[in-house]
């Protein structure tokens, strides 16, 4: 899978709604995680919240969104970010290493429960960049 780059929404506690309603809008095929499809590590009141929803859709673009993760404050200003995706791990690294330079890493990028290699961080011009590294399947 090629690298990609896609906008990506931070909701306060509505993002199932948002996405099934984007989904009729745009459709596609929209999958769903929510915080409690990974047990034990379920922070507390987070079991019904999204952790990561993606829409695909025919026409060829892809919009992903999560309920803002605990500890983290929402305004605003901070709703969208960017999102990089793939399974080249030198190349998302790379543009790691530079998005990352000058910036205020929130996320190390390192293994996360899902299983992908996973980081997140504001660059110096105040932008929040997702960088996610799919484990490769054998």
């Amino acid at each position: 899978m090629a690298s990609r780059l896609n906008p990506y929404i931070s909701f306060a506690g509505e993002a199932k709604n948002a996405m099934e309603f984007y989904k009729e809008v745009f459709g596609g095929s929209l999958d769903v995680n929510t915080y409690g499809d990974f047990g034990s590590e379920t922070p507390p009141g987070y079991a019904d919240k999204i952790m990561h929803s993606m829409l695909e859709t025919a026409s060829g673009f892809t919009l992903m969104g999560a309920d803002h993760p605990p500890g983290t404050e929402l305004d605003p200003g901070n709703r969208m970010a960017v999102s990089l995706s793939g399974d080249d791990a030198d190349e998302l690294r790379g543009y790691w290493d530079k998005l990352s330079d000058g910036g205020t890493v929130s996320v190390p990028l390192e293994k996360q429960m899902w299983g992908d290699v996973f980081g997140m961080c504001t660059d110096k011009f105040g932008i929040t960049w997702m960088v996610n590294i799919s484990e490769q399947q054998t």
